[in-house]
């Protein structure tokens, strides 16, 4: 049963636009969403989900009964009208093709704030809708701060409107699933050396990629 979000810790912008997501999801794609009552209630966390789908980000915030930040392409500011509805939200501008300091600093802080923060471990859509072998970045955010990761995997979101797509299939279920959150115990390993922050984000996404679609019951 998906919990409620609590929009009265939010920021009015921010509450105005999740309830709006929630029902434009409930209308258009609504599928099961599942494991809502695994996500933390205080503290900061990172929910780290699979991305097949420009409906990914919008489709786990709704479900998370948080105020959220989001990564962001850097050069979608170069619109001043999205570039202030991106800021309203609490959007972080990333540069894809670089190390990009800042945006890992704002993240940092985000968490230090008792934010939460969604991150998608492939780094970027996946072509064909199968999940793609996780960058590291994750696994750097996650080890840097110890916090507790929340899996979530998306299904449908690809069939709904993936790469390539001109347009989303309305009425194509897609479905949220929340697993427990994982602990630094579980995800970090310090002798790995280099390969620590590597080794994190393949722990993190074994787990989304573990996370079973619900079986609907035939009517």
């Amino acid at each position: 049963m998906p919990r409620v979000s609590d929009q009265l810790k939010m920021t009015p912008f921010y509450g105005i636009f999740q309830y709006a997501i929630r029902g434009a999801y409930e209308a258009l794609f609504r599928g099961e969403v599942v494991g809502t009552e695994l996500i933390p209630r205080h503290g900061p966390f990172l929910v780290a989900a699979n991305h097949s789908s420009h409906l990914d980000p919008p489709v786990v915030g709704c479900h998370v009964p948080r105020q959220m930040r989001f990564f962001a392409r850097k050069t979608l500011w170069d619109n001043p009208l999205l570039a202030w509805w991106l800021d309203q939200v609490g959007s972080i501008p990333v540069d894809r093709d670089s190390g990009d300091v800042g945006a890992i600093r704002r993240v940092l802080q985000a968490l230090h704030e008792d934010r939460a923060v969604i991150l998608f471990p492939e780094g970027t859509r996946s072509p064909d809708g199968t999940l793609q072998k996780p960058k590291a970045g994750v696994g750097l955010m996650a080890c840097k701060t110890g916090v507790p990761v929340v899996p979530c995997r998306v299904y449908g979101a690809f069939q709904a409107f993936g790469k390539g797509s001109g347009f989303p299939r309305l009425g194509s279920p897609i479905t949220v699933v929340f697993g427990h959150p994982i602990t630094a115990a579980e995800y970090d390993d310090p002798a790995a050396g280099k390969a620590r922050y590597q080794v994190a984000s393949e722990r993190i996404f074994a787990r989304i990629a573990a996370l079973p679609e619900p079986v609907l019951p035939v009517l």
